[in-house]
């Protein structure tokens, strides 16, 4: 069988999956249904070295939880004759081409793909990594449609250890934008290092549990679930008071500001934030000065301790004796968010 008809019966059968699960807000972005197999973990995610299947998934999953790692990695169904995957990855949602990353060596993600996506009035964005080869006629701002066959699945990083051969996958993200200044933020604050990739600087984005949203979706029997109740549904990690009365978060995720008729009544000072282990702020609330207490450009109001042993990975905050502190990775996020 020659790669092309290969690549449309993979296609074909991807199609077919999504068919026979109904309507979704998002598919899976390749053809292997292991995801929804009772037992199918080992089939579906290619763990790190020597290590478990669990590895692969989202969250505080490796270095006993100190490391974060923000997407899915997706065990390969077809290889050529040399041993290398040959599965089409396809549009996780229909959408637009955001950005194309073809230089391998300038990311850990190898060449990558991000697809824009309108969800609920929400901005998200879908992130394909290590791919083989981008397909050639995609050029930003061009619509595709979920399903529809964007890359091949590859290998590729910039890595000083490179991904064997066995452990070929695709790394998929879903992620919400940071902010659209981000090369100007950056820029000012890494002055001396390099942003090879712009705003679509895999800093700029937070990453959100793809299996989890997948898997809801299934367990409804295909009907469409709510990302935006999914997001107002996260674990709080912290809570957060920054003087800011405006930055492009509030406008892009609007639908996640919180009213309050004190603000409204005598304007706004600033903003309390609920974050998440990862550091989406999930809940954004509006405060007059009449309810804010002390004068710190950022204040740190309450750690939910069980969440941060739980999940530790990305440093956001730390105890030292009794008091909780925003740490510089913390500051640095907030200070990234408002910008």
């Amino acid at each position: 069988m020659d790669r092309q008809t290969l690549g449309r019966k993979i296609v074909c059968g991807a199609l077919l999956i999504a068919f026979a699960a109904g309507a979704q807000t998002f598919q899976l972005p390749t053809a292997n249904p292991a995801l929804f197999e009772k037992g199918g973990e080992e089939r579906y995610f290619v763990g790190t070295a020597g290590k478990q299947w669990t590895t692969a998934t989202f969250g505080c999953v490796r270095s006993g939880g100190w490391q974060m790692h923000e997407g899915l990695d997706i065990r390969c169904l077809q290889r050529d004759h040399s041993g290398e995957p040959v599965d089409p990855v396809l549009a996780t949602a229909d959408g637009t081409v955001a950005y194309i990353s073809t230089r391998p060596s300038l990311s850990n993600y190898g060449n990558y793909l991000i697809l824009r996506h309108l969800v609920e009035g929400l901005e998200i964005y879908s992130l394909y990594a290590h791919l083989r080869e981008i397909r050639h006629d995609l050029k930003v701002g061009q619509p595709v449609k979920a399903g529809e066959a964007v890359a091949v699945m590859g290998r590729t990083a910039n890595t000083h250890q490179s991904i064997s051969k066995d452990r070929a996958h695709l790394h998929f993200e879903l992620d919400l934008l940071v902010n659209d200044r981000f090369t100007g933020w950056y820029k000012k604050t890494f002055p001396d290092q390099r942003n090879d990739h712009g705003d679509w600087n895999g800093q700029n984005l937070l990453g959100i549990d793809p299996r989890a949203i997948l898997l809801g979706q299934h367990e409804q029997g295909g009907a469409k679930s709510s990302l935006l109740g999914f997001l107002q549904g996260q674990t709080e990690l912290c809570r957060v008071l920054v003087r800011k009365t405006y930055f492009p978060w509030l406008k892009r995720y609007a639908a996640l500001v919180r009213p309050n008729p004190q603000a409204e009544k005598e304007g706004v000072a600033g903003y309390e934030i609920a974050l998440n282990f990862n550091g989406v702020a999930f809940e954004l609330i509006p405060r007059a000065a009449s309810e804010i207490k002390g004068k710190g450009k950022f204040q740190l109001l309450s750690v939910n301790e069980p969440e941060y042993h739980k999940n530790p990975g990305r440093r956001l905050v730390t105890k030292k004796g009794a008091r909780w502190e925003l740490t510089s990775h913390g500051l640095n996020l907030l200070e990234l968010l408002t910008y």
